[in-house]
């Protein structure tokens, strides 16, 4: 029987901490004077309380290492526990939003999906608007660390790849998770700030410019505004991709960065790959807008690079409504929204290391059908990949594919149409934001599905987020009985 005392101690912590963060919205109300403050109180009290008595009363059951099943149930009930806490405000603030739709919101915000059921966003109390930035902020930095300290220890998906770079960089200059997870959290609160500057800089108000800053950096996509980029054309985008790219980017690199060695980030395969990949499509799709509509050079560029970057990296960002460019650009985007950024990133999606993996492995095949005699093995970065890891990279390949066909149809049998279904399912395990279509497109939200559907949705953001094995090994007999 596994002791759950370790793990709801480490929930009840971070639940009262998460209260605590919540004085931050409600300090915005008071200064705003729109008397939308007390419900940050109340939400900061009930969350702050009931986080602290989880914790103390599992405080008798603290270890000083838990087990493999205890990792896994933590790492699930993180992201299940703070989206169901963090979205107390939208229930009992002037969204009075039900339970089905908080849930929806804040599990968005926390996985950095970025789909939303809001309307009226303009409208909305200052304090509601930065709580979901904050929301999609904290989820940003929870996910690069449980990338490169939990995924690599719990062998899923591949993630295993990367524990040597994790622990052992640089002659083993970084060989504790805290350590690693502190100097990362810098890295990110800086890029945050500068990001914020740059907007600024560029005629953002000081609450657009934090708000945007919060969501750029943590690729979460969520806006101040119904018109998400769109009320900030310009320049704005030309940083938004920038600060977009730099969120997609493995942050161990930025600390080897720091370290005093650039050479790491450049020889990185997934690095090059990923802005390669942005800047061929990219490309592709600008002179594809000159070509079919005749539109000018420098808007055909800003428009491909910023919606591309928004797609790929998994923030969700749109400037305008890129349905109306054609089938051709639709497609485009589905598809390099299920290829995503680099691991160790505020990215979503299957990651790019994923592929090139894949594709190293079936030039092998090629290679070994043609010369049977010959020895030829999968490489990624230059290295062997391991049996261990070339099994999990396909065994989350696989998995990818299935869990987004049985959601696409589970959708579909709520009533849901072909394209709302399936790019509803893509968008959500693969924690995009926008969908496909005229209901969650770029121009719509996903208010007016059924509640049956955001539930279904609610736990696909979930599934993708956790890399979807974390989630899944839950729900077998074998991993309560060991």
């Amino acid at each position: 029987m596994i002791d759950l005392r370790p793990v709801g101690y480490v929930i009840g912590l971070l639940v009262a901490a998460l209260g605590g963060t919540m004085v931050v919205p409600m300090l915005v109300d008071l200064a705003a004077g729109n008397g939308h403050w007390h419900v940050f109180l109340q939400s900061a009290t009930i969350v702050g309380l009931v986080g602290g008595l989880m914790a103390l009363g599992c405080a008798n059951g603290v270890v000083e290492r838990i087990s493999i099943q205890q990792t896994f149930l933590l790492t699930t009930a993180v992201w299940v526990f703070l989206p169901l806490f963090g979205a107390v405000p939208f229930v009992l603030g002037e969204t009075r939003a039900s339970l089905t739709d908080a849930l929806f919101e804040a599990m968005s915000g926390m996985t950095t999906t970025g789909s939303t059921v809001f309307t009226g966003l303009d409208a909305l109390p200052k304090g509601i608007l930065l709580w979901r930035s904050m929301l999609q902020w904290f989820g940003g930095i929870g996910i690069i660390v449980m990338a490169m300290v939990f995924l690599p220890e719990l062998r899923v998906g591949g993630m295993q790849i990367f524990r040597s770079e994790a622990f052992e960089t640089m002659g083993k200059i970084l060989p504790r998770a805290a350590e690693i997870a502190s100097q990362i959290s810098g890295i990110y609160v800086v890029l945050t700030f500068l990001c914020f500057l740059s907007y600024l800089a560029l005629g953002m108000t000081s609450f657009e410019a934090v708000n945007h800053a919060l969501t750029t950096l943590s690729t979460g996509g969520f806006s101040t505004t119904d018109q998400s980029f769109g009320a900030f054309q310009g320049l704005p985008e030309y940083v938004a991709a920038l600060f977009m790219i730099s969120a997609s980017l493995p942050f161990v690199r930025y600390v080897q960065l720091l370290g005093g060695t650039a050479r790491p980030l450049w020889q990185d395969s997934q690095v090059r790959a990923f802005l390669a990949m942005i800047a061929l499509v990219s490309l592709v799709l600008a002179i594809y807008q000159m070509a079919a509509d005749e539109r000018a050079f420098e808007p055909s560029v800003r428009e491909a690079l910023f919606h591309v970057t928004s797609i790929v990296s998994g923030t969700g960002y749109a400037s305008v409504d890129y349905q109306l460019w054609g089938s051709f650009p639709v497609v485009i985007f589905f598809f390099i929204g299920l290829v995503g950024g680099c691991a160790g990133s505020t990215c979503c999606s299957v990651k790019i290391f994923r592929y090139q993996i894949m594709l190293s492995a079936m030039v092998a095949q090629i290679r070994r059908i043609h010369s049977p005699h010959g020895v030829f093995s999968a490489r990624f970065d230059g290295r062997p990949v391991s049996e261990d890891v070339m099994s999990s990279v396909m065994g989350f390949m696989v998995l990818f594919v299935v869990s987004l066909g049985v959601l696409s149809v589970l959708l579909g049998m709520t009533g849901l149409d072909f394209v709302t279904a399936l790019s509803g399912a893509a968008t959500t395990i693969a924690n995009i934001g926008p969908g496909l279509g005229t209901v969650i497109g770029p121009a719509g939200t996903f208010a007016p599905l059924n509640d049956v559907a955001k539930w279904l949705l609610t736990f696909g953001m979930l599934l993708g987020r956790l890399e979807l094995m974390a989630v899944l090994v839950l729900l077998t007999f074998n991993f309560w009985r060991t």
